[in-house]
């Protein structure tokens, strides 16, 4: 019943599709490649997995329907049960190695200080806690699989604290001629308050000339510069990855 409800409520593509394409996808290359050569692929590529954060940001915290059935320490178990089911397929699969993110500062998102800051310019207390807590039970269900998995290499890579410190000190990230951002409430986007996706382009109605100097490109997402600078920590985390 669960599943059924965040299904028709999220409207997005679940998690069970999302497999069923990757084995299409690796049914594919075995008749490409030979079987054999084809688990070597599986079992030495790199896979990504992306938890949580639309699930909070655009859809649990903004829909009455999830947020008064489930406390959000009810909707993080709900996610990491599925994030759990995942792994554990893909490795059924002959996947060996994966990388996945923590939740961002959510509160810190320029669209959440302006859908739920209440007027503020701060950061949103409460869904940066949730998001700790999100991150801390992520931490413990990635080394419960990993204890329980033999053979998988499984890096949680954090994205909170990187973002975070971009966010409240964006001057002190630059470099020696390259200064540092000055900018990290508003994006560059639009209004830089709550634009994304197709709202957001260089003919944007306000969006500014020079996208380096801002931590946001749009409402929710980080900007080329600072995602550069993201890259940095998350490669120093993932050697394990690649060893």
């Amino acid at each position: 019943m669960v599943s059924t409800l965040l299904q028709l409520l999220l409207r997005a593509v679940t998690l069970t599709q999302q497999l069923s394409y990757y084995k299409e996808w690796q049914s594919k290359v075995v008749s490409l490649v030979g079987k054999d050569k084809a688990n070597a692929i599986f079992s030495g590529g790199i896979h990504l997995i992306s938890a949580g954060s639309s699930d909070f940001i655009q859809n649990y915290y903004i829909n009455p329907m999830l947020n008064r059935a489930y406390s959000p320490d009810q909707f993080s178990d709900i996610l990491l049960k599925s994030y759990y089911t995942l792994v554990q397929n893909l490795y059924d699969l002959g996947v060996r190695r994966i990388g996945v993110t923590t939740l961002p500062p959510t509160g810190c998102l320029p669209a959440a200080i302006t859908l739920f800051g209440s007027g503020s310019n701060q950061c949103v207390s409460r869904l940066n806690q949730d998001a700790v807590s999100f991150n801390y039970k992520l931490n413990n269900t990635s080394r419960n699989l990993k204890s329980k998995l033999p053979g998988l290499k499984l890096v949680v890579f954090d994205i909170y604290n990187p973002l975070l410190e971009l966010i409240s000190k964006p001057t002190d990230n630059g470099q020696r001629f390259c200064p540092g951002f000055f900018e990290s409430r508003r994006a560059c986007c639009g209004t830089g308050t709550i634009e994304t996706s197709f709202l957001c382009n260089a003919r944007s109605v306000g969006t500014c000339s020079n996208a380096t100097q801002y931590v946001f490109w749009d409402g929710f997402h980080p900007s080329e510069s600072a995602n550069e600078k993201l890259a940095q920590s998350l490669l120093e985390q993932g050697f394990d990855l690649i060893s």
